[in-house]
Protein backbone atom coordinates (compact mmCIF):
# COMPACT_ATOMS: atom_id res chain seq x y z
CA UNK A 1 0.00 0.00 0.00
CA UNK A 2 2.63 2.78 0.81
CA UNK A 3 4.43 1.72 -2.17
CA UNK A 4 1.60 2.49 -4.16
CA UNK A 5 0.94 5.66 -2.48
CA UNK A 6 4.80 6.44 -3.17
CA UNK A 7 4.17 5.79 -6.73
CA UNK A 8 1.25 7.37 -7.69
CA UNK A 9 0.72 10.06 -5.02
CA UNK A 10 4.69 12.10 -4.81
CA UNK A 11 4.89 12.89 -8.75
CA UNK A 12 1.42 14.82 -8.04
CA UNK A 13 2.51 16.72 -4.91
CA UNK A 14 5.83 17.82 -6.15
CA UNK A 15 3.99 19.31 -9.38
CA UNK A 16 1.22 21.04 -7.36
CA UNK A 17 4.20 22.25 -5.33
CA UNK A 18 6.15 23.19 -8.62
CA UNK A 19 2.84 24.96 -9.63
CA UNK A 20 2.22 26.33 -6.63
CA UNK A 21 5.95 28.14 -6.63
CA UNK A 22 5.53 29.91 -9.85
CA UNK A 23 2.29 31.39 -8.97
CA UNK A 24 3.22 32.88 -5.99
CA UNK A 25 6.16 33.89 -8.25
CA UNK A 26 4.35 35.51 -11.00
CA UNK A 27 1.64 36.71 -8.17
CA UNK A 28 4.59 38.62 -6.41
CA UNK A 29 6.89 39.41 -8.53
CA UNK A 30 9.14 41.62 -6.79
CA UNK A 31 11.16 43.29 -10.15
CA UNK A 32 7.65 44.33 -11.97
CA UNK A 33 6.83 46.20 -8.64
CA UNK A 34 10.13 47.75 -8.33
CA UNK A 35 9.50 48.96 -12.30
CA UNK A 36 6.17 50.36 -11.62
CA UNK A 37 7.07 52.29 -8.32
CA UNK A 38 9.80 53.66 -10.83
CA UNK A 39 7.45 54.59 -13.72
CA UNK A 40 5.20 56.15 -10.80
CA UNK A 41 8.27 58.84 -10.03
CA UNK A 42 8.91 59.29 -13.45
CA UNK A 43 5.22 60.22 -14.09
CA UNK A 44 5.49 62.47 -11.22
CA UNK A 45 8.39 64.21 -12.44
CA UNK A 46 7.03 64.50 -16.25
CA UNK A 47 3.93 66.25 -14.44
CA UNK A 48 1.39 63.67 -15.97
CA UNK A 49 0.70 62.74 -12.30
CA UNK A 50 -0.59 64.70 -9.32
CA UNK A 51 1.17 64.84 -6.08
CA UNK A 52 -1.75 63.33 -4.60
CA UNK A 53 -1.65 60.32 -7.31
CA UNK A 54 1.59 59.91 -6.83
CA UNK A 55 1.71 59.94 -3.15
CA UNK A 56 -1.35 56.95 -2.99
CA UNK A 57 0.45 55.16 -5.78
CA UNK A 58 3.36 55.08 -4.13
CA UNK A 59 2.20 53.65 -0.76
CA UNK A 60 0.11 51.24 -2.84
CA UNK A 61 3.00 49.84 -4.34
CA UNK A 62 5.30 49.85 -1.25
CA UNK A 63 2.57 48.01 0.82
CA UNK A 64 2.76 45.35 -2.18
CA UNK A 65 6.46 44.97 -2.39
CA UNK A 66 6.58 44.73 1.40
CA UNK A 67 4.16 41.87 0.79
CA UNK A 68 5.69 40.45 -2.11
CA UNK A 69 9.46 40.72 -0.49
CA UNK A 70 7.73 38.68 2.71
CA UNK A 71 6.18 35.92 0.27
CA UNK A 72 9.50 35.30 -1.35
CA UNK A 73 11.16 35.10 1.99
CA UNK A 74 9.01 32.41 3.27
CA UNK A 75 9.12 30.99 -0.01
CA UNK A 76 12.84 30.24 0.22
CA UNK A 77 12.78 29.45 3.84
CA UNK A 78 10.42 26.87 3.32
CA UNK A 79 7.16 28.35 5.16
CA UNK A 80 4.58 28.97 2.87
CA UNK A 81 1.34 27.22 4.41
CA UNK A 82 -1.72 27.07 2.10
CA UNK A 83 -4.85 27.38 4.27
CA UNK A 84 -8.21 26.84 3.03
Amino acid sequence: MFILDDLLFRPFVGIVDALHTVALNDMYDIDALEDELKENQLLYELGERSEEEYRERKEELEAELEVARDVHERLSSGRVEVKT
